[in-house]
């Protein structure tokens, strides 16, 4: 905390239905070099503290209309996370008094006249508070950076800039919730490079990862909704995840997917499909009910790419639909 913090100014809501006293602790305020604003009544200061989020309230407590301690509690009421001091003063000065107002949400009480020098030496404590909050913001938010650049490292696959098993377990999770509760459909898509060893053992790891890197880079466009995303599952495995997408829209992504790879044009020579690099992939889509969890999507989508490499490879198979990319084409 900088000595420069300690004294920094206040901006200070001043509510007192007297002119009269209102200006003249204004005037006082404004001296010691606060910024001040006013208002006589409930509704005027609300609006004031809404509008201006002042550092601190001296709020009278007798008012026309509503008063101060109902006052105290509609600015609780509309602070969201935050916190603003409030003094109340007042003329009366029994135990209940003071009781009432730190019921109300208040943070201190001053009985009128309120000295010059128990005026300053409370503002002082208040910028010091002031000051300590504004550092426990900062820290909070250092903190919550720190979080998400972790989570970041933790759930991203280094090689392909995708997410990894990691963060596709918790992204599904996720959207299984989701779906659930808008009642919406979801679609999981696993998918396999077709004889990636093969790929790895004629031309080599390093080209073999430059063939990840690209695939990663493909499936990351082809997810172009901000919800919709793709995970390097593992090795040369990958997954999509795509909310809001029933099975008919499924079989459209996985046709445009195998499109765009085909246009690649990535040769690989030691497959058994044919001489460029190609996808499989099983497709599972539901409208996920109590019973629906993470294990269970994959397991479906697992077993529909099996079937898929069952008929032959370079294709992307659906149960819920009972046909596969290539068979579609056909139509």
């Amino acid at each position: 905390m900088t000595v420069s913090s300690l004294h920094a100014p206040l901006s200070i809501l001043v509510v007192d239905d007297q002119p009269g006293v209102r200006v003249a602790m204004a005037a006082q305020l404004d001296a010691m070099g606060h910024r001040v604003f006013e208002a006589g009544d409930a509704t005027w200061a609300l609006d004031q503290f809404q509008r201006h989020k002042p550092d601190l309230v001296l709020l009278d407590v007798v008012m026309p209309g509503h008063d101060g301690y109902w006052l105290a509690r509609k600015m609780r009421e509309c602070e969201a996370g935050h916190w603003t001091p409030i003094i109340f003063l007042s003329a009366r000065d029994q135990e209940e008094d003071l009781s009432r107002g730190i019921e109300a949400g208040g943070d201190d009480y001053l009985v009128k006249p309120v000295s010059a020098v128990v005026l300053a030496a409370k503002l002082r404590a208040m910028t010091r508070l002031k000051a300590m909050q504004t550092r426990i913001i900062a820290v909070s938010s250092e903190l919550r950076a720190a979080n998400e650049r972790l989570q970041h490292m933790t759930e991203h696959d280094d090689l392909t800039g995708l997410v990894n098993r990691r963060g596709f377990d918790r992204l599904l999770h996720a959207e299984i919730a989701s779906a659930r509760r808008e009642q919406q459909p979801l679609t999981l898509v696993l998918c396999d490079l077709d004889h990636f060893k093969r790929y790895n053992d004629t031309l080599g790891h390093v080209e073999g990862d430059q063939c990840l890197r690209h695939i990663g880079a493909m499936l990351r466009q082809a997810c172009h909704r901000p919800r919709d995303h793709a995970a390097r599952y593992g090795g040369e495995e990958f997954a999509l995840i795509l909310p809001n997408t029933p099975k008919s829209g499924a079989m459209i992504f996985a046709r445009a997917l195998r499109r765009i790879l085909a246009g690649s044009a990535l040769p690989h020579p030691a497959s058994s499909v044919g001489p460029l690099v190609t996808l499989t992939g099983g497709i599972t889509t539901c409208i996920p009910d109590g019973d629906t969890t993470t294990e269970g999507m994959v397991t479906r989508a697992d077993e529909a790419l099996y079937a898929a490499k069952a008929r032959g490879r370079d294709r992307f198979f659906s149960f819920e639909m009972q046909l596969d990319t290539v068979e579609q084409l056909a139509l």
